[in-house]
């Protein structure tokens, strides 16, 4: 049943994808669960500068609350409408793979935002699939038919572009123009008013250091009804205690995480859950210092010049048996890696004594060197150029 549903979904946006809106753009971030990343910024932009385009966001069921807030135009994903509306826009701006059978249409013109600069191995690069229900052979013949599909693909750096060809197998055209997310944070000193504003909203005081816990997931751990399990122990309660009185947590997991953590134990005026309802990008801008570990928001933040720390307290087990690097991770990541709980927190205390320069401008230029600060414009221009033709 579930092969004759998609076979006939395929059918349909086949037919519909013949009659593109040319002015309708379609965005969706992280299978339809949030109002972020690339997407987003992508859309931040789109809004500003050309009225004429019709802008529209596909949803998950469920996580409609900060589009409903922030009063974006959002359609809800497999509902009567979105089957009218997605197959028609001649535009998608997406940053995930999406389902094979959602059939994208020859007049259909696909930007794929991706989500982050790979330090990690990843599509035909991953050794060893431990995702439920696929294969080596699976995962990769999916990965390589889904990118045939984009038109365009983004991209921060050389580094990044020779690994997405080779990861994706993608032929199509590179915007090198650093990632959309981006822009904000190459052009920090003009968004004051914004960092103030973000503040006021988390509430946060002006004299408080912020520092963001933003890990990434892992393949290996549980998978549960909300999503996955983390299994990484953070000092939660000796950061509070020791910390607590100069500085204030976020917490960022990743979206395949975010519904298992519960903080509702420590105080908020401490420690603050950003897993929901920010975008990341936004977290990055407004923090002071960085901890995380295999995520891809480091490359973001070296734009920022400022402090990371990386918790790995797994990094052997993830690097031999999870994912694997592309890059020996120690001699490339400017700051510490840390693997005790203790140590970490050790670090945050002093971190006026320790030089976190010494690896940045290496750093930055491998892994950042085509981030201009307009990767938003050029991809309007894009649009522009494509629906005049």
């Amino acid at each position: 049943m579930k092969k004759i549903i998609e076979t006939v979904i395929s059918i349909w946006f086949k037919l519909l994808g013949k009659l593109p809106k040319k002015n309708l753009v379609y965005f969706e971030s992280f299978h339809g669960k949030q109002f972020s990343d690339n997407p987003k910024a992508v859309y931040d932009y789109l809004k500003k500068e050309d009225a004429t385009l019709e802008l529209v966001w596909g949803v998950t069921r469920g996580y409609e609350e900060t589009f409903i807030k922030q009063k974006v135009p959002y359609i809800s994903r497999f509902s009567l409408h979105w089957f009218f509306v997605m197959p028609r826009a001649k535009f998608w701006v997406i940053n995930t793979r999406t389902p094979l059978w959602l059939s994208k249409g020859k007049q259909t013109t696909y930007i794929q935002t991706w989500h982050g600069t790979p330090l990690k191995r990843i599509g035909v690069d991953i050794e060893e699939v431990n995702i439920p229900g696929y294969t080596k052979e699976s995962y990769d013949q999916e990965f390589l038919q889904e990118s045939k599909r984009w038109n365009y693909l983004t991209s921060s750096s050389d580094y990044t572009t020779a690994h997405f060809k080779q990861a994706f197998g993608f032929t199509g055209e590179m915007i090198t123009k650093g990632f959309p997310r981006n822009d904000q944070l190459v052009n920090r000193k003009s968004h004051e008013s914004k960092i103030m504003e973000m503040k006021r909203q988390l509430g946060i005081d002006n004299d408080k250091k912020i520092i963001l816990y933003a890990p990434t997931w892992r393949e290996t751990d549980h998978k549960t009804a909300n999503g996955y399990e983390f299994s990484i122990e953070f000092p939660y309660d000796n950061f509070i205690e020791t910390c607590g009185e100069d500085m204030i947590l976020l917490v960022r997991m990743h979206y395949l995480v975010a519904q298992t953590l519960d903080t509702s134990k420590w105080p908020k005026d401490k420690l603050i859950d950003v897993s929901v309802g920010y975008d990341m990008s936004d977290l990055l801008l407004v923090s002071d210092v960085l901890i995380t570990d295999y995520s891809s928001c480091m490359f973001d933040f070296s734009l920022t010049n400022r402090p990371m720390l990386f918790f790995m307290p797994d990094s052997t087990q993830y690097e031999q048996d999870i994912r694997g690097f592309y890059q020996p991770i120690q001699s490339l990541l400017p700051g510490p890696i840390i693997k005790e709980p203790d140590k970490l927190i050790e670090q945050l205390k002093n971190l006026g004594t320790i030089d976190y320069n010494k690896q940045y401008e290496t750093f930055k230029q491998m892994f950042c060197n085509k981030e201009t600060g307009t990767s938003a414009q050029s991809i309007m221009k894009i649009i522009k150029k494509e629906m005049s033709e």
